[in-house]
């Protein structure tokens, strides 16, 4: 619009100066066209502004708005009084009008600046001609919905990124609170597959060395060694939780500490073997398939202890090509698996559930094979990522 402003300006003029230029009031209106650019220039320009949509209101304060609107409307009407050639200067003043007023009054004003250029032409045509109405006339309906379409356009667009950004930022919340409860739930596995089973299993022996205190003294002092060294490993996972929340067994690689699971988990008639079929390929699973693979049978290992009264358990490492798989066997009492209803302690304490979260958090999947007195086989079956 301020080229055509001033396309629109400087065609008129030198149309004037052709025909005009030695009359009396050709300095008159070339003063009165200088002002009008300086006026036009000195408005708010778009340009200026910074990330204005189209059609979007010009923010400058209302006041000068205005009466840098009325000095330009004023300069032109008594241009165009003494000069009707520049009539049609009054088109990019339309979108001047449509941007600072309000609606309806913009809509008057371009309305009476139409019926200037109309009488302007008329007046340098010498006659009526229908044309010289219609032409004015349409091109300001012309310019007025497209500047109405824009306007309509434009508060669409700000409309949808207003729900862009308040949908991006409701996102990002749930996604924070996701994260929040998917820590806590980790956590929480973190905490009862180490330190809850370590003082769950501190408080069985030192029950059992209380109740052979007397009649055996040597059995009871094994006892409480035995609490004591869990205690130590314990204190070991707490500090290892401080630091990065990582497996203290894992720190001589997951073969070396699953054989520390199931040492710890072994005594008091209890025996666990533990073999690993995986070609020396242990070192390359990924750290997080790691740490859950050695919480999976720690976990495991526990409800066994305490729930199944094995006297015999078993842990198998398998290492295939695209998925690694745990299974855990012991012959104690066993269980209905359908008694354990999927995100429940159940019979079997809270290990289970806390086991299958593990598993689907890597993609796997756990199956239980369980039947009263025929014992128990769990298996987890994590995939690995395909050798490149």
């Amino acid at each position: 619009m301020t080229v055509a402003f001033f396309v629109l300006l400087g065609s008129s003029m030198v149309r004037f100066v052709q025909r005009h230029g030695d009359e009396v009031k050709s300095p008159y209106v070339i003063t009165l066209a200088l002002v009008l650019a300086v006026l036009y220039l000195l408005g708010p320009r778009r340009g200026s502004l910074p990330d204005l949509p189209p059609g979007a209101p010009v923010p400058w304060p209302r006041a000068p708005r205005l009466a840098w609107l009325a000095a330009v409307v004023v300069v032109w009407a008594v241009l165009v009084d003494v000069a009707p050639s520049f009539a049609w200067v009054a088109v990019p003043l339309f979108y001047a009008v449509l941007r600072t007023l309000p609606p309806v009054a913009a809509y008057v004003l371009v309305g009476l600046l139409t019926v200037v250029v109309i009488f302007s032409q008329l007046q340098l045509a010498g006659r009526f001609d229908q044309d010289l109405v219609i032409g004015p006339a349409a091109v300001a309906a012309f310019a007025t919905a497209i500047f109405t379409h824009m306007q309509r356009q434009a508060a669409r667009q700000r409309a949808l990124i207003d729900d862009l950004i308040r949908t991006r930022r409701e996102l990002a919340a749930s996604e924070r609170r996701e994260g929040t409860l998917a820590e806590r739930q980790r956590l929480s596995m973190e905490i009862h597959d180490t330190l809850a089973q370590g003082l769950s299993s501190q408080q069985m022996l030192l029950q059992a060395a209380e109740r052979v205190w007397d009649s055996d003294t040597g059995k009871a002092r094994a006892h409480v060694h035995t609490a004591a060294s869990i205690a130590e490993h314990n204190l070991t996972e707490a500090r290892r939780f401080v630091h990065d929340l990582a497996p203290a067994d894992l720190s001589g690689g997951l073969e070396a500490g699953l054989h520390a699971v199931a040492a710890r988990a072994s005594g008091d008639r209890l025996t666990v073997r533990v073999h690993i079929d995986d070609g020396g390929r242990t070192p390359r699973l990924p750290d997080r398939v790691q740490s859950a693979l050695l919480r999976i049978a720690q976990g495991a290992l526990a409800n066994v202890r305490e729930h199944a009264g094995a006297t015999d358990a078993a842990v198998t490492l398998t290492l295939l090509d695209d998925q690694v798989v745990l299974d855990v066997v012991d012959n104690g009492a066993g269980f209905d698996p359908a008694a354990l209803p999927e995100g429940s302690s159940g019979v079997r304490g809270h290990g289970v559930p806390a086991i299958r979260a593990r598993v689907r958090q890597l993609g796997g999947t756990l199956t239980l094979d369980s039947a009263p007195g025929e014992g128990t086989v769990l298996t987890a079956a994590i995939p690995l990522a395909p050798p490149r």
